[in-house]
């Protein structure tokens, strides 16, 4: 308010009328009069005018660099003022400060854990696990190859699955697909249970467990026994092919992985939980309509 009492005296309004109707006290004025800029601001600017030298040389520097280097200029200050300094005039380094995220919507809520780690069906299309975890991540010499599998409980038998180079959402929507197309589309109801990945919380995997009447499902964040079934399928799948050599192309590996889930995997590997069958013969001899052509 100093500088307009003195632009008003200036126009030929007293300091005194000026003063009273801005509530200011004279004294405090006039000292500031003498004196507009004192010596803590002027230092500081000072200060302020190092710091911006240092982080123009080096936009890379974070408030701690920035702080040793005007040290090293003579400058007596701590860490902690510099660094509201770079935060006062937006100095920030150019690794370090995340860009605001403008207009951007809130993730879907998480599905509550339906399964409670009781892994078992009585029937087909009870409950799917599904997952897609740095077990399914593997290099080619072209890059990385992402699976997603979706695995019937009742009879363990992958029901679908989707391979891409890139870990999107459009992954498991592609697994989903695939899974109700197998089952005829006769899935209402179905549990599909997952770890709380941001490619199942995404809006349109709710849209397409919505549009088949599929029940979603989560484990709690950082409990990997939540989906130990799913994943000891994947652990499958990484010794028995993923480990085996290394691959060239990405066309390479999915093939290999196709091959191994449909040939043997489903028709050649049996399990202990099934009687010592395979999962395709599991479903023919207890549930025949839910077979397909081998």
């Amino acid at each position: 308010m100093y500088p307009l009492v003195s632009e008003l005296a200036a126009d030929g309004v007293p300091v005194v009328v000026s003063c009273r109707v801005l509530g200011l006290a004279r004294q405090p004025y006039y000292r500031w009069l003498e004196q507009p800029i004192t010596d803590e601001q002027l230092d500081e600017a000072w200060l302020a005018n190092a710091i911006f030298d240092a982080h123009r040389d080096d936009p890379e520097f974070g408030y701690r660099f920035l702080a040793d280097e005007v040290r090293r200029a003579d400058h007596v200050v701590t860490d902690r003022v510099v660094w509201r300094i770079c935060r006062d005039h937006g100095w920030w380094s150019r690794f370090g400060k995340p860009k605001a995220r403008k207009g951007s919507k809130p993730g879907t809520p998480a599905h509550d854990d339906l399964v409670r780690r009781d892994f078992t069906a009585s029937a087909p299309n009870e409950l799917w696990l599904t997952d897609l975890t740095d077990l399914t991540e593997h290099w080619t010499r072209e890059g990385k190859l992402y699976v997603c599998a979706i695995k019937d409980v009742y009879s363990n038998r992958i029901v679908g699955w989707a391979i891409d180079s890139r870990m999107k959402a459009r992954l498991v929507v592609a697994a989903i697909e695939m899974a109700v197309a197998r089952r005829d589309g006769d899935v209402a109801g179905c549990i599909l249970h997952s770890d709380r990945g941001s490619q199942f919380r995404a809006r349109k995997v709710h849209r397409t467990l919505a549009h088949h009447g599929l029940v979603g499902s989560m484990g709690q964040v950082g409990s990997a026994g939540d989906n130990a079934a799913m994943e000891s399928f994947f652990a499958l799948l990484q010794k028995n092919v993923l480990d085996r050599r290394t691959w060239t192309t990405r066309d390479e590996l999915r093939i290999e992985i196709v091959t191994w889930i449909e040939r043997t995997y489903h028709r050649r590997r049996r399990q202990t939980r099934l009687g010592r069958m395979t999962p395709i013969e599991y479903e023919m001899i207890m549930t025949p309509q839910t077979a397909t052509a081998a």
